[in-house]
């Protein structure tokens, strides 16, 4: 600005000097605009992947084709606990929180890959220096032996995107933030159906601990009547024996289911982001095993490519590592720079009549007449390499080709992961029926049994056999209508649902961005985008 103000007061050489500069740029610039419009290397293609037609469970009625929204898919169950869970999960999950700093980093990143478009080397400079040769030394020539430098200047260096290599990178970066948007909605199904998958779990160990509690108590009444009538002499002590081994290997159980309830309480605690707790003012209500309707609309396997995260992830691995190949191959070609600097500089080497330094020169820096600079074009190529460069190139090659395997190999286990809980979830709703009919018969089963060895028909034997097979099918049953749950929340998580109750918020929660706010200047990169 400074140059522009006092430009009608330089020496005609000084305008000169300008005009010659002026065109010069000019020249450059127009060169760089006519030649950086090529980029080298491949373009991103979307990489294919084989699809099914149609799902192999499609003939069941249960299982219903149509397009529905999965974004709170939890509700099926109608389970207002399970709500205030998974509302909870989202909000303090340390993982998910690290994933979503992890998109500020993305975006921080794709700022840098953004400014190599621009010049890559800058520095303003600046100095002051007080000179004095020797008048003794060899070739001294006669003037200014003592003198002060006084200098300040702008000093650039820009290596044109001639070959796209910049412009590369700055796709690459584009598509890494993609990639940790992907990640951040594939950890948030995942979360979801964690959450959900050991709510199950918490109530079925809670059922099963009420089933276990429950057949200790009919026991219990069993082994008192096995003493009434050992004592009355109508049977052996081998009665008492045999009824008091059944309770105490039911009693034993309890610890058991007890110790994975609180094991299973406290992997749901850290899935919320707090320390292990009882978790009493969450999780109330009677402990009864969530269930939801038997039918299940799991769509078409084409809407499977478009709503899963971790295939959207997969594919954004492919864009982000494709132009890393045109990044590599650039470097076969020569490597155009701008170079340059411009600046102020005075010096004085007189001398007063005292021997002292007149500085009054010194005060001249910032007069036009002071102007310096100098400036060209550069140019570099790499010819003996050895063939590193070509096999860096084929590095990112291959680099490339995993990461398209890689995505169809994803479909494929998507696919898979979708089948297997379709399966899951049908076939364990029909092992549950078969399953309550014999529980039903079990009960049964002990009722006739302790009335007739109580009357004296049968012998203890048979009570054992009926009230172990009636634990048994209790727990079982519990178990599977826990299974049924389960499955339907692996279907649910393979189809990819509950990543969309992000939509229309932000990332970072705001009490962490103004942590990073008074730590480091993150400018608008912290602004919900």
């Amino acid at each position: 600005m400074l140059l522009l103000l006092q430009y009608f007061y330089l020496s005609d050489a000084k305008k000169g000097k300008l005009l010659y500069m002026k065109r010069f740029l000019i020249v450059l610039v127009s060169c760089v605009l006519m030649f950086c419009g090529c980029a080298v290397g491949p373009d991103y293609i979307k990489p294919s992947a084989p699809e099914p037609q149609k799902w192999l469970e499609h003939e069941d009625n249960r299982v219903k084709t149509e397009t529905v929204s999965y974004s709170h898919w939890w509700r099926a169950f109608n389970d207002p606990v399970l709500d205030v869970l998974i509302e909870s999960a989202y909000k303090q999950n340390l993982s998910l929180r690290i994933a979503g700093i992890r998109i500020l980093e993305a975006r921080a990143q794709l700022g840098i890959a953004f400014g190599n478009l621009f010049p890559q080397s800058q520095q303003l400079r600046g100095g002051y220096s007080y000179n004095s040769a020797s008048e003794n030394s060899a070739n001294t020539i006669s003037g200014d032996l003592s003198y002060a430098d006084v200098a300040v200047g702008f000093d650039a260096a820009w290596e044109l995107d001639f070959w796209g290599k910049f412009r590369r990178l700055v796709e690459s970066g584009a598509a890494n933030l993609d990639t940790s948007v992907a990640s951040y909605d594939d950890m948030l199904v995942t979360l979801t159906a964690e959450v959900a998958r050991t709510y199950v779990s918490i109530r079925t160990f809670e059922k099963r601990l009420a089933i276990a509690r429950e057949n200790v108590n009919i026991q219990q009444r069993s082994l008192r009547i096995a003493n009434v009538r050992f004592k009355a002499g109508e049977v052996t002590e081998l009665d008492v024996a045999q009824a008091t081994a059944l309770l105490k290997n039911t009693q034993a159980l309890i610890p058991r289911l007890e110790a994975a309830l609180r094991q299973t309480r406290n992997a749901l605690c850290v899935l919320l982001g707090k320390m292990p707790d009882d978790l009493d003012d969450i999780i109330t209500g009677e402990s009864v095993i969530p269930k939801a309707f038997a039918e299940v609309a799991v769509g078409i396997p084409a809407d499977l490519l478009r709503r899963r995260p971790d295939i959207r992830l997969a594919e954004s691995y492919v864009a982000a590592q494709s132009p890393l190949v045109g990044v590599a191959k650039a470097d076969l070609f020569p490597h155009f720079k701008l170079f340059g600097s411009i600046g102020l500089r005075s010096s004085n080497g007189d001398f007063t009549k005292d021997g002292g330094l007149n500085g009054s020169r010194l005060k001249d820096v910032f007069d036009t007449d002071s102007l310096e600079f100098f400036g060209g074009p550069s140019f570099g190529w790499d010819l003996f390499n050895y063939g590193r460069i070509k096999n860096r190139v084929r590095v990112q090659d291959a680099r490339l080709q995993q990461t398209i395997v890689n995505y169809q190999n994803t479909v494929l286990r998507a696919t898979q992961e979708v089948e297997n809980a379709l399966a899951g979830f049908l076939r364990a709703q029909e092992e549950e029926i078969f399953l309550s009919e014999a529980e039903k018969a079990a009960k049964r089963s002990v009722q006739i049994s302790v009335l007739q060895y109580r009357e004296g028909l049968i012998d203890y034997q048979r009570v054992l056999d009926t009230q172990r097979a009636q634990a048994t099918q209790e727990d079982i049953l519990a178990e599977t209508k826990g299974s049924v749950a389960l499955n339907l929340i692996a279907i649910y998580k393979a189809l990819g649902g509950g990543w969309e109750i992000r939509e229309g918020k932000d990332f970072v929660p705001e009490e962490t961005k103004e942590e990073m706010r008074k730590r480091t200047n993150w400018g608008n990169l912290l602004n919900k985008q």
